[in-house]
């Protein structure tokens, strides 16, 4: 992450919505939550193929990422979703972390994403996928969304334990972005006030090694000036 820049989190909408709608959502929530991140929330890549369970409360456009069956198990224009999301992220990026509710997850072959904040999530299930995806715990900090009558509810446990480490926030509704109380609030304030500490750290680890390089090629040239004058 750039010196003086907000770190980029790509945003992906929900089947049937929109970016502008997953927008609206994450407004319920305390502003110093992400007040020091730039949001990015882009519209999927298909015009919505259905009736849109948000008709009538949020105005169309409505879109999808891709097409699934009921079982979850099988998926259509996958592969194109992830080409135009991993393409989407170097062009517009780099992008440190992610943020999906429910259909808005990617697999992605963009510099890797330091955290991710999943909303009613779930793990594929396609074993050609998981075989992949799910090889090895994942190793990025993240927070799960789980709504207790959420009919993705088990499905978001699962993808959870995927994770090293997760942070996991339980709450009373069903699928969608919940409303925070007072005590989830806190805990991901904390969670991404940690999240932009790490970022820090890590520039300033980069800049260190940076200018130890630098020392290290001027040191080598006053000494290759030095052994070429005393010859």
């Amino acid at each position: 992450m750039e010196q003086g820049k907000k770190a980029k989190v790509l945003c992906l909408h929900g089947f049937r919505t929109s970016g502008n709608f997953l927008k609206k959502q994450i407004s319920k929530w305390h502003p110093s939550i992400f007040q020091q991140f730039d949001m990015v929330f882009p519209d999927g890549i298909f015009p919505a193929g259905g009736k849109s369970e948000i008709d009538g409360i949020f105005p169309p456009p409505y879109f999808e990422w891709f097409q699934f069956n009921k079982e979850f198990t099988e998926y259509t224009n996958l592969d194109e979703c992830i080409s135009y999301l991993c393409d989407y992220m170097v062009k517009n990026g780099p992008f440190e972390g992610l943020l999906g509710f429910s259909q808005g997850k990617v697999l992605s072959d963009h510099p890797p994403i330091k955290f991710m904040v999943s909303i009613s999530g779930s793990k594929f299930r396609d074993p050609s996928i998981c075989n992949i995806a799910y090889k090895d715990p994942i190793k990025v900090k993240s927070v799960h969304f789980i709504g207790e009558k959420d009919w993705l509810k088990i499905p978001s446990e699962e993808l959870a334990s995927a994770f090293v480490d997760p942070l996991i926030i339980r709450h009373p509704q069903g699928h969608t972005v919940p409303r925070l109380d007072d005590a989830s609030v806190k805990l991901l304030s904390e969670w991404s006030s940690n999240i932009l500490e790490d970022l820090k750290n890590e520039d300033v680890n980069v800049t260190e090694a940076l200018d130890s390089d630098e020392s290290a090629d001027v040191e080598l040239a006053e000494n290759n000036m030095v052994e070429q004058v005393a010859a």
